[in-house]
């Protein structure tokens, strides 16, 4: 199935944070967290201004962002969980160093 966002709402897959501490101290599954870090899997166009001109999203597919810890909405798409938000429940972008 396709799915595709529609005006400032985009499709994020959560990236899992690792089982394992620095210490390597292994964290039981009903310890954790959910990841506040996911990829952009899909991107709507914008958001309509009142004039009717589009503002594009600053976000795009296949980046890497972090978001706010209740935002998006759960669902899942041929058996795989992902959120949809608004872009304004993005933190931001991260970027490779």
């Amino acid at each position: 199935m396709k799915f595709r966002p529609l005006h400032d709402r985009v499709l994020v897959r959560r990236i899992e944070a690792d089982a394992k501490t620095k210490g390597g101290i292994i964290i039981p599954d009903t310890a954790k967290e959910k990841p506040q870090e996911g990829e952009v899997v899909a991107a709507g166009t914008g958001t309509r201004q009142d004039n009717g001109n589009i503002i594009p999203l600053d976000v795009k597919k296949g980046d890497r962002i972090l978001f706010s810890k209740w935002s998006g909405t759960e669902v899942t798409i041929d058996g795989t969980e992902y959120l949809v938000m608004k872009e304004s429940d993005i933190v931001g972008i991260v970027e490779a160093a």
